[in-house]
């Protein structure tokens, strides 16, 4: 690993660190660069009245993180019943004050094939001994030691409706745009993904930049985040620790990403047999430049499949597209995603939209998969339904809907997260109000 200069001195006792470690540094401070008190996160109690220590809806209680602050910490959901909490506050590793989960997947063995899993978190700031909400005029978020497995693991935090966000120059880690379904809320909310390599960087080390990532808030009594995994196969390194540690932090070499664009949507869809349609739509740009159209035949290597230049600065709704010509292409499956880049040169990356390009074999027909389905079911639709409003449900066995959601403009591939539903069998039905089709599926824990 290469050194770096020593930008933080530590007063407190540094542990012993494991492998399968995430650090998250919570810190407030006037800058991003400057220091400021320090917010320890230590003793946790589980409130009464709440959910079983574990659970959804469990609430944790840290006193005086600050002067006449306590911190309520509440496990908001998780991808799947596979994640467990192991630890609310480990402390056997990593930092003395900081707020340390050990999360789980499938009991410390990731199932085989794709897996994208989380826990997800809401950190409440409360005048002490209450329940009354007291305001942070800043909270910088630095996520440290975001690496891999050393095999096909990384790991990865999003934060929801940050302001703005910090990485090395060097780094390593990927930052996505997402607009995720959260629990509780009845819309989407935009945040970023911040993915790591798979590369194991060892023990977690303060001065390991390229792994590290802070995001901004401004006065805010919560925040929400996710702290999670996306593996590749089936491999024992589903146990992972996450820490959150309020305290300040100094980048070597930082690069500050202002959010240039707020891409409001990105769709992907299949016009005939050869070509995909892109078309994404911005709710406000800033120094924008171009966007780059990359795509990928194993999701994992990405090229570049065209360039679309930007308006660049507006506060006003904006559409793009983009037609690829998959003719002299060949692959089952293909992945797209936008490159986003500034005046500056600086660039983010947006969510992954997949096509299938194997022709239907019959008319008005949807394919699931993957079937089994353990976390997201994902539904193919035919081109004909596609840019129109589709309604998918699911029902049980005994013919009752368990869920349904409408895509009001659909795309090639729609999205269903089955993570709550039990083991068993399910039938899901497609329909655009004048065709509809049914596949038959098998959920699994």
């Amino acid at each position: 690993m290469k050194a770096y200069p020593t930008v933080i001195t530590i007063t407190h006792v540094f542990r012993i660190t494991f492998k399968s470690t995430v650090l998250v540094l919570l810190f407030i401070a006037n800058s991003v660069f400057g220091y400021s008190q320090e917010l320890e996160f230590s003793n946790p109690k589980l409130e009464p009245g709440s959910a079983k220590a574990g659970a959804d809806g469990a609430v944790y209680r840290f006193p005086s993180v600050t002067t006449d602050v306590d911190a309520l910490v509440t496990i908001i959901g998780r991808s799947s019943s596979a994640v467990k909490l192991t630890s609310i506050d480990l402390n056997a590793s990593g930092f003395d004050k900081a707020f340390q989960p050990q999360v789980s997947m499938n009991n410390g063995t990731t199932p085989s094939g794709y897996n994208k899993w989380y826990m997800e978190f809401e950190i409440s700031f409360v005048k002490k001994g209450t329940n009354i909400p007291t305001p942070v005029e800043t909270v910088n978020v630095t996520a440290l030691d975001v690496d891999g497995n050393g095999k096909s693991l990384s790991e990865y935090v999003t934060f929801y409706n940050l302001s703005s966000y910090v990485l090395e120059s060097a780094t390593e880690i990927v930052a996505s745009s997402v607009n995720d379904q959260l629990f509780g809320y009845a819309g989407n909310i935009a945040g970023k993904q911040f993915t790591g390599p798979s590369t194991n960087y060892q023990n977690i080390d303060p001065e390991a930049t390229p792994v590290m990532v802070t995001s901004k808030y401004s006065n805010i009594t919560r925040m929400r985040f996710r702290a999670g995994a996306i593996s590749q196969e089936k491999q024992g390194a589903g146990d992972r620790m996450y820490s959150f540690w309020f305290k300040s932090f100094t980048y070597t070499d930082p690069i500050a990403g202002s959010l240039p664009v707020k891409l409001s949507s990105f769709y992907a869809t299949k016009k005939n047999d050869t070509k995909v349609s892109l078309n994404w739509s911005t709710a406000q740009e800033i120094n924008a430049s171009h966007f780059v159209v990359e795509r990928s035949f194993d999701g994992k290597e990405y090229d570049e499949a065209g360039l679309v230049f930007a308006i660049g600065n507006t506060n006003a709704n904006s559409n793009y597209k983009f037609t690829d010509d998959l003719k002299s292409k060949h692959s089952n499956i293909i992945y797209y995603r936008l490159r986003i880049v500034d005046m500056d040169g600086k660039t983010e990356k947006s969510v992954v939209r997949i096509i299938r390009s194997a022709e239907e074999k019959e008319y008005a027909k949807i394919l699931t998969y993957p079937n089994p389905v353990v976390n997201e079911l994902r539904v193919q639709l035919p081109v004909s339904w596609q840019n129109n409003a589709v309604n998918i449900e699911v029902f049980n066995n005994s013919g009752q809907i368990v869920k349904r959601q409408i895509a009001n403009r659909a795309g090639q591939t729609e999205v269903v997260n089955v993570n709550d539903l039990e083991s068993g069998i399910y039938f899901v039905r497609a329909g655009n109000g004048t065709e509809s089709s049914t596949q038959r599926i098998a959920k699994l824990k």
